[in-house]
């Protein structure tokens, strides 16, 4: 056995096996290695489109002109790797413009730039150009005035003075915009049934003698409105009304609180002299005490102390009259 092991020819071929293994082993490694540095590359070169919407910048003597007529925002689609791309996207360290610092005054068609994209990106532009209209600058301070809904406060309550902080505001724009500004409201819609002071920021608008808003930058653009809701108050007497008494029995009403507050409109608080409350006295056989929610006369909305505490004596007829006797 020994001899076997030993023969030239065996060795040999032990010794093929083992190459061919190593060969194979050799192969199938580089392939992997390969496989993966191709997809790496292929990463790396992979082409993007994307498209994002920019602000569109307008270069112009801001101090001489007002430029109206072209769109906030512009559409620019990038194309390049996805690397490249997606930089340019998160940083937006480009921008888009129209240039009108050689333009005159009127109605022009001007192309939309593009700069500060990088070169190995390409790109385009929607609209590539756009309408405008370049028209002399002016500016001019206006009182502001306040619009709202009176009929939606609540019955019973009554509006004071109004009043609107800052009272004036700097509004500028095209010469032929601004001088057709009649102008400058606050407009409110009050709540309806509204009991209450109303306070709110609000924002402004320009409008001309027909009503119409006209398009002109208002600084600032928006203004806090107050507006008084309240009631007026009177303290009249209570004047008690016994009702249902029994024809064997003789009352005695007193209440604690003579006088009552009541709350609501002017003019019908100058009808009120006094409060009648009913006391109905049908069910009371003996001495006790009643509590008595007050009813409200028309137009009056609330009333201090809302219920009363009224002391009802009763005594039989004929020992009223003995102890008369």
């Amino acid at each position: 056995m020994k001899e076997f092991w030993k023969k030239s020819w065996f060795i040999r071929l032990v010794s093929l096996l083992i190459a061919v293994l190593l060969v194979i082993y050799v192969n199938s490694t580089q392939e992997g290695f390969l496989s993966q540095g191709q997809t790496d590359k292929t990463k790396q070169t992979a082409n993007k489109t994307q498209t994002i919407k920019v602000p569109l910048q307008v270069s112009v003597d801001t101090d001489k002109f007002y430029v109206v007529g072209y769109p906030e925002k512009v559409s620019v689609t990038l194309e390049g790797s996805t690397a490249l791309v997606t930089s340019t996207i998160n940083t937006q360290n480009f921008r888009a413009y129209i240039d009108l610092t050689k333009k005159s005054i009127g109605q022009h068609n001007v192309k939309v730039h593009v700069n500060g994209i990088n070169k190995q990106i390409s790109y385009s532009v929607n609209p590539r150009s756009v309408e405008v209209n370049i028209q002399r600058r002016k500016s001019t301070t206006m009182p502001i005035q306040i619009e709202y809904n009176k009929s939606a406060v609540g019955e019973g309550y009554q509006l004071g003075h109004s009043s609107v902080y800052p009272q004036q505001v700097e509004v500028t724009g095209a010469r032929s915009e601004v001088d057709q500004i009649d102008q400058i409201i606050a407009k409110v819609v009050l709540p309806n049934g509204i009991d209450h002071t109303y306070e709110r920021q609000v924002s402004l608008i320009a409008e001309d003698r027909k009503g119409r808003q006209l398009n002109v930058v208002i600084d600032p653009a928006t203004a806090k409105v107050t507006i008084p809701i309240t009631t007026s108050k009177k303290a009249v007497k209570i004047k008690l009304k016994p009702e249902h008494e029994k024809v064997d029995k003789v009352y005695s009403l007193t209440v604690k609180n003579k006088y009552v507050t009541l709350f609501g409109n002017e003019k019908d608080l100058a009808k009120i002299k006094n409060l009648e409350v009913p006391v109905d006295l049908g069910s009371v056989t003996s001495t006790t005490t009643k509590t008595i929610t007050l009813d409200l006369p028309d137009g009056i909305v609330k009333s201090n102390p809302t219920q009363i505490a009224v002391e009802v004596k009763v005594d039989n007829a004929n020992d009223s009259k003995n102890k008369n006797n």
